[in-house]
């Protein structure tokens, strides 16, 4: 398959289910190889990454759900908790903070290049998750849940929760997407 076809396969799947049509093994491969592959400024490695799986994964919807104290429906939250997993985006921020020391010049823009990195891992992953024949979908219930996560999985202070992907077997499949006029959004110029 190639990337264009791959990356056309990823979708927004919300209809998951624990049955992965791969093993858990391989799907913790394919992350780890895509967390190492996906490139970053200056090679800051700021990316982190917990990859949560069997009575976690419902720990940690269930603590998303308390989080919000009923102010997100138990039935939006109970269609991630059903997923077979979830992948959990951080930036270390005292690698960022020590790069932004080594290159002073460059300091404010650490961040924003820890971001963007941090957002490719997410796609990448992602695009590999679909690759895989598993669905996912992407979620941003940070940072009311920050601390939720990092009691229920130690996370270390400096990690700081930049997104959360539910994942697992298809349901349901999305709905079609809608085609664009492409050249209002890009432009070719010769």
């Amino acid at each position: 398959m190639s990337i264009l076809e791959s990356i056309e396969k990823r979708r927004t799947y919300y209809a998951l289910n624990k049955g992965l049509p791969v093993g858990e093994e391989q799907v913790v491969n394919a992350i780890e190889r895509t967390t190492e592959l996906v490139p970053d400024a200056f090679n800051m490695r700021s990316a982190r990454v917990i990859v949560v799986l069997g009575k976690k994964q419902d720990d940690l919807w269930d603590a998303v759900y308390r989080a919000f104290d009923g102010k997100v429906a138990r039935e939006k939250i109970d269609g991630f908790r059903a997923a077979a997993g979830t992948v959990l985006y951080f930036i270390d921020n005292n690698v960022v903070k020590a790069l932004q020391e080594q290159f002073p010049l460059y300091a404010e823009n650490f961040p924003i290049w820890a971001q963007q990195a941090n957002g490719m891992l997410q796609f990448s992953v992602w695009t590999a998750l679909r690759d895989l024949d598993i669905g996912s979908n992407l979620q941003h219930y940070n940072p009311v849940i920050d601390a939720a996560v990092a009691d229920l999985f130690d996370v270390p202070a400096n990690w700081q929760l930049i997104a959360q992907m539910p994942f697992g077997g298809i349901a349901a499949q999305p709905n079609s997407k809608d085609t664009e006029d492409i050249s209002k959004r890009v432009r070719v110029i010769r």
